[in-house]
């Protein structure tokens, strides 16, 4: 079956809505560059706006206000760590996928260290993400629950809320990458070792 051809309103369009996300993650990677070098004073829609190369008034069409700039960076953090959780690539065996994903998040977390101070850490004072933000937030993650799921299934985790496996094991890997990033840990061998003793508390046990 082959798609109808957009038409010449159809393409502008297309174009258009691609060049406001282009210029949208600009402005927020100018945004999370400033939160991570100058602190969360320098976050005012005038400088961000300055150091894009465009106006304040295009900053408020876009996100609004400062809270709505900090909300949206909020979801980008978590969006590209949902693409880089589902760029590991499909193992056969799930097992072997959820280990796999495990030094990707850490790897994710790393990466992107300006976007991690926003998520986890409360760069910005007073910023309280909404629930329908928390709520998407958490959603990047689904990925977790579904090789989790997949786990189970095959025989490998005990019958339970994917979900809940999936939350501990965050929370194992949260704190290890805390540690690591306040400089207490040298290496990601804690990390290593913390994640795969959560996993190997849901594991079934097998039957001589």
């Amino acid at each position: 079956m082959t798609s109808a051809p957009l038409g010449l309103q159809g393409a502008y369009l297309l174009g258009e809505r691609a060049g406001h996300d282009e210029l949208r993650s600009r402005l927020l990677d100018v945004a999370v560059n400033l939160l991570q070098s100058d602190g969360p004073e320098s976050l005012t829609m005038r400088r961000i706006a300055a150091e894009a190369g465009c106006t304040t008034t295009v900053m408020y069409t876009m996100f609004g206000n400062r809270e709505g700039l900090a909300e949206a960076l909020y979801l980008e953090g978590f969006e590209r760590f949902r693409r880089f959780l589902e760029s590991v690539p499909q193992r056969r065996n799930p097992f072997e996928h959820l280990s796999a994903l495990g030094p990707a998040y850490r790897q994710a977390c790393l990466a992107e260290p300006g976007y991690y101070s926003l998520m986890f850490e409360r760069a910005i004072p007073g910023f309280e993400p909404s629930e329908r933000a928390r709520t998407l937030a958490r959603a990047a993650l689904n990925i977790l629950d579904r090789v989790i799921a997949d786990c189970i299934s095959a025989g490998y985790l005990v019958p339970t809320q994917p979900r809940k496996i999936a939350d501990a094991l965050w929370a194992a890997a949260q704190g290890a990458i805390s540690l690591e990033r306040a400089g207490h840990l040298r290496d990601g061998r804690t990390y290593e070792a913390v994640t795969m003793a959560t996993i190997c508390c849901y594991l079934v046990e097998k039957q001589d």
